[in-house]
């Protein structure tokens, strides 16, 4: 056994004597090897851990980021309006003594052009080369001239076609070819309490593509008292739908659209401020598209009128009541002829200054704005039967209604 080790350790090392200094070399060549991996990859990042360093070699761990592409109801509907709700700048001229720099001028009474607001139209029409855009009156009104910004910036010219302060409707028109895409009509009649809407506008200066809102149909045939002349007293009643999307004076004239993608209003701000925070107001489509189609004929709403100025029963002291007006104690309400115009309606009708008016077209006025909403019910033309009270005697008048009143 002993031999028998002797000789293997014997061979073993006979074997070696030349393979150890091989197997020497290749250690030290591995380590050498390794060695430069260890500094090639420890240097960089201790050089970039010192002052100064500048190396664009680090390692740096980036937080991962995923894109995912989210489509809705709402997003969907937007996507079929949005491109057709268009800004419009209102521009008018005024006297200037300065340059559009701030530099003056020689002269004191040089005329110059300048933003007088802005609001935003729906495009819903494209016919013999024009496109119809509708928005509010207050938007145009005194406009000397209309500048339209398209969905993708682009401004064009615009001009007026019609308009209507007792809806607050206008009509303007631009070049058809500027237009890719136009709204689609909804029917406002069938919406529902409750019902998701988006509310759509293009405030300049906010951004290219406008702005976008959510909320639901608050209330529909709503009623929301109008000063339509300015003296602080509601001339009018306007039908409105109220939503609790937000609607900024920019999105006044722009769209209210449901989950279709359909124009079921048309917004108003005007009508919104006078009334509290939250609530937003809509011009019903149904009740827009009479008046939209008649501006786009004639350039105005044809409405009967009697010629008379009205006065609320209500606001005039018993005192009058009773020694001017003489009217029986039973009667407490009604609408009080101001004023007569000569050649009108009503002077051919026989109806004269202090009358006290009380029906109507056989149905009861206690103010002016009932009377206004049973009147504007007719067209011109027609013949109105009216009860009221002269010099504290009932008397029954019919009312040719052949004149129109001013827009």
């Amino acid at each position: 056994m002993g031999y028998y080790d002797d000789t293997e350790h014997g061979k073993r090392n006979k074997g070696n004597k030349g393979g150890s200094k091989a197997g020497y070399f290749f250690s030290a060549l591995l380590g050498v090897i390794i060695g430069a991996l260890l500094v090639w990859l420890i240097v960089p990042s201790l050089s970039n851990s010192l002052p100064g360093s500048t190396s664009n070699s680090v390692n740096k761990t980036e937080t991962p980021q995923l894109s995912t592409e989210i489509s809705t109801n709402v997003t969907d509907a937007v996507d079929k309006t949005k491109d057709s709700v268009i800004g419009i700048t209102n521009i008018q001229k005024k006297q200037s003594t300065e340059d559009i720099f701030g530099g003056g001028k020689n002269t004191s009474d040089e005329e110059s052009s300048s933003e007088a607001g802005s609001g935003s139209g729906v495009v819903y029409k494209k016919d013999g080369g024009k496109a119809y855009i509708v928005t509010n009156n207050h938007v145009v009104d005194e406009a000397d001239a209309l500048e339209v910004t398209l969905a993708d910036g682009k401004k064009v010219d615009a001009k007026l076609v019609g308009k209507d302060q007792w809806t607050d409707l206008a009509v303007i028109s631009i070049d058809a070819k500027h237009v890719t895409q136009v709204a689609k009509f909804g029917d406002s009649d069938k919406l529902k309490q409750g019902e998701s809407v988006i509310a759509i506008g293009n405030p300049l200066g906010l951004d290219l593509y406008g702005s976008v809102t959510t909320g639901v149909i608050s209330g529909k045939d709503r009623t929301v008292p109008m000063d339509i002349n300015g003296d602080g007293t509601a001339d009018w009643n306007a039908e409105v739908l109220q939503t609790d999307a937000a609607i900024s004076p920019g999105n006044s004239g722009g769209a209210l659209i449901n989950l279709a993608g359909q124009v079921i209003g048309i917004n108003s701000m005007k009508i919104s401020q006078s009334q509290a925070e939250g609530l937003g107001f809509s011009i019903p489509i149904n009740t827009a598209i009479p008046v939209i189609e008649e501006l786009e004929k004639k350039g105005k709403v044809e409405r009967p009128a009697m010629g008379v100025s009205l006065i609320d029963l209500a606001d005039v002291p018993a005192f009058y009541q009773n020694q001017t007006l003489e009217l029986p104690n039973d009667v407490t309400s009604g609408v009080v002829v101001g004023s007569v115009e000569s050649g009108s309606a009503a002077d051919k009708a026989g109806i004269k200054q202090y009358d006290v008016i009380v029906e109507m077209d056989g149905k009861k006025v206690s103010n002016s704005i009932e009377l206004r909403k049973i009147l504007y019910s007719k067209n011109v033309g027609d013949s109105v039967k009216v009860k009221l009270y002269s010099g504290g005697k009932a008397v029954n008048k019919t009312i040719d209604l052949k004149s129109t009143i001013k827009n």
